[in-house]
């Protein structure tokens, strides 16, 4: 298990914030964690939600083999077929977030869920197995293509070679702008270090005017 990894200080993300609701109300932002197949986004959701969250995992059978390749993951027994869904509250910063956690199915076939599940995010994870790079480069592309902010996230696997996050930037041709940071998505503090830097990035990323309205429209436009 990684040493602890302290969440970044929250009162310098929620401050980014283009809009603040009335006084004690959350900011409520939609978050996508996205990945390609085993990369650990179901486990994220469920480790960080204060929820009993909601998973519409089904078991892996011969039907899916021709399609879902367990190269990597021969131990994976289930598949998230719809999203997997939190929240995770932080009341006690300066202006209060609320985030709306939406993972999505790792497989390319789920494609089109993938624009369903980003209408109106924030920003999105991606989460990443440095064992199997090649499954990361559809979800990169496609976030990339909408224009939806997101970070990499190098999940830690037990037994996996630790790579630092610029060998993940240059293996993933990743753009100097674009956060990459490592976690182990087991691990609550980890996962919400995760989505903190996400919302920082995505509020000093987004369009003039309201954050939400503009990714919005970056999807319907696309």
């Amino acid at each position: 298990m990684p040493s602890h990894i302290p969440r970044p200080d929250e009162s310098a993300v929620v401050t980014q914030t283009s809009s603040r609701p009335a006084a004690g109300a959350p900011t409520v932002l939609k978050v996508v964690i996205a990945g390609g197949f085993g990369v650990g986004k179901t486990t994220a959701v469920g480790a960080v939600s204060e929820i009993t969250p909601l998973s519409t995992e089904e078991y892996l059978t011969e039907a899916s083999a021709d399609v879902d390749s367990l190269a990597g993951v021969e131990a994976k027994e289930t598949t998230t077929v719809a999203f997997d869904f939190g929240r995770l509250s932080l009341p006690d910063a300066p202006v209060p977030l609320e985030l709306f956690l939406f993972g999505t199915p790792g497989q390319d076939r789920f494609g089109g869920l993938w624009y369903d599940l980003s209408r109106g995010a924030v920003g999105a994870v991606v989460l990443v197995d440095t064992r199997r790079l090649e499954s990361s480069f559809t979800p990169v592309s496609f976030f990339e293509d909408i224009g939806l902010p997101f970070v990499v996230a190098a999940n830690h696997f037990d037994g996996a070679h630790r790579y630092d996050p610029e060998q993940v930037r240059a293996a993933l041709a990743l753009a100097p702008s674009v956060p990459v940071v490592s976690c182990d998505a087991r691990v609550p503090d980890h996962v919400a270090g995760v989505l903190l830097t996400l919302v920082s990035h995505a509020m000093t990323n987004a369009p003039a005017g309201n954050a939400h309205s503009a990714s919005a429209t970056t999807l319907q436009d696309a």
